[in-house]
């Protein structure tokens, strides 16, 4: 996407979700969804858009954060 990158976009249901995956190797300095800050939010919200007008779509959305911390995973749906 112009200005940006989404990392996966996912169908569910009738909505579109929109997930941001942080890696860390470890916690040491701080979790992969404190990253996901006001500012990151906002840049993924508007890559979001370019997407939808560039692909034509339109309906529901969601945006999840996922972390990936060695072998662990989380998922927080509907993170913002």
């Amino acid at each position: 996407m112009r200005g940006g990158e989404l990392d996966l976009v996912m169908m569910r249901g009738d909505e579109i979700v929109f997930c941001e995956v942080k890696t860390r190797s470890s916690g040491r300095f701080g979790s992969g969804f404190e990253a996901v800050d006001e500012r990151k939010q906002r840049f993924l919200r508007r890559t979001a858009m370019s997407w939808l007008d560039a692909h034509g779509r339109h309906g529901r959305l969601r945006f999840d954060v996922a972390t990936v911390t060695g072998p662990r995973i989380e998922i927080i749906e509907a993170a913002f």
